[in-house]
């Protein structure tokens, strides 16, 4: 028998969230992610000292450039022992700012490109703010593809789906996280009951019903059963300390979501009708507001290495 890593990757493209090289060409998976706290995490180990040396040397003072260059070069390794595309997030705090959002994407796009990695082998990740999704939808025409981050209810992904973006990450464990924390249950049991599985099977099979193309890719776990019970989804990324988990078991993984499942009849969102649905759900406002100020805060301590530098 094949671990369920193995098995896994037969009907779901595995992405690995990190940016720790040894743990990628470890766990050999498709794509790969990174954000500012992971980005903050790379930032101490020992071999991205001279990243971290050379995004400040080429920047002249400018911390948040060196954000950008430090953010690209850690993409450029991992792009260097993977096949796929590494996802690279534009700065938290210009989440409902479109113009600085579109800029701030250029930028990151053309440093990439100063370093001879193309555009297919890049996804800017955007915060599924009404400002994210809007900017996406601009960069996805001008032939940026891109990947909505904290997105944590059904109506971001139908606005997603509206605007046409390449992939978009719906979390699961933090949606677990505030459920468990405001009910008291742990939703063991099968986990069928996860509120988390249950948000990205509902977004799964409504994207396959009304034949959506964007990729689905389950994000933020906490358990190896929550990655079990989406086993089929077009991708999920994973931490390296469950891949690992997955990597040392040797047991049966069935597959789970399919294409052909049924889903709900497909709805257009306007402005108005995303807030207001965005409003009624109280646990994707906290977890999208607090996902925000998380990665701003991490972001900041992130200047504030390069800046001692």
């Amino acid at each position: 028998m094949t671990s369920k890593l193995e098995q896994l990757k037969q009907f779901t493209t595995v992405v690995c969230d990190t940016g720790d090289l040894e743990a990628i060409s470890r766990l050999r998976p498709v794509d790969a992610t990174t954000n500012p706290s992971l980005l903050l995490k790379a930032a101490a180990i020992p071999e991205y000292a001279e990243l971290l040396h050379s995004a400040v040397g080429q920047s002249k003072g400018d911390v948040d450039l060196a954000c950008d260059r430090f953010a690209v070069a850690v993409g450029c390794g991992i792009l260097k022992v993977i096949p796929g595309r590494i996802s690279t997030e534009v700065d938290a705090r210009l989440s409902f700012d479109q113009d600085a959002l579109w800029a701030k994407a250029n930028q990151l796009i053309a440093l990439y490109d100063q370093a001879g990695v193309g555009r297919d082998r890049v996804l800017i990740k955007l915060a599924s703010t009404w400002e994210g999704i809007r900017t996406a939808e601009r960069l996805e025409k001008a032939g940026i593809q891109t990947n909505l981050t904290l997105l944590f209810s059904f109506v971001q992904a139908a606005a997603c789906a509206d605007a046409g973006v390449f992939l978009i990450s719906p979390f699961v464990g933090r949606i677990y996280d505030w459920y468990r924390k405001n009910t008291g249950l742990d939703y063991t049991g099968t986990g069928t009951e996860d509120p988390g599985v249950q948000s990205v099977t509902r977004i799964y099979n409504y994207y396959k019903a009304n034949a959506i193309n964007t990729v689905v890719m389950g994000a933020s776990f906490r358990t190896l059963s929550q990655i079990e019970q989406l086993a089929g989804c077009d991708r999920l990324t994973i931490s390296p300390e469950l891949l690992q988990k997955l990597d040392e078991d040797q047991g049966l993984l069935e597959r789970r979501l399919n294409p052909g499942a049924v889903g709900e009849p497909r709805q257009t969102l306007n402005e108005a009708q995303f807030r207001w649905g965005s409003n009624e759900d109280a646990m994707a406002t906290e977890k999208l507001a607090e996902g925000i100020r998380q990665f701003a805060r991490d972001q900041e301590k992130l200047e504030a290495v390069l800046a001692t530098r």
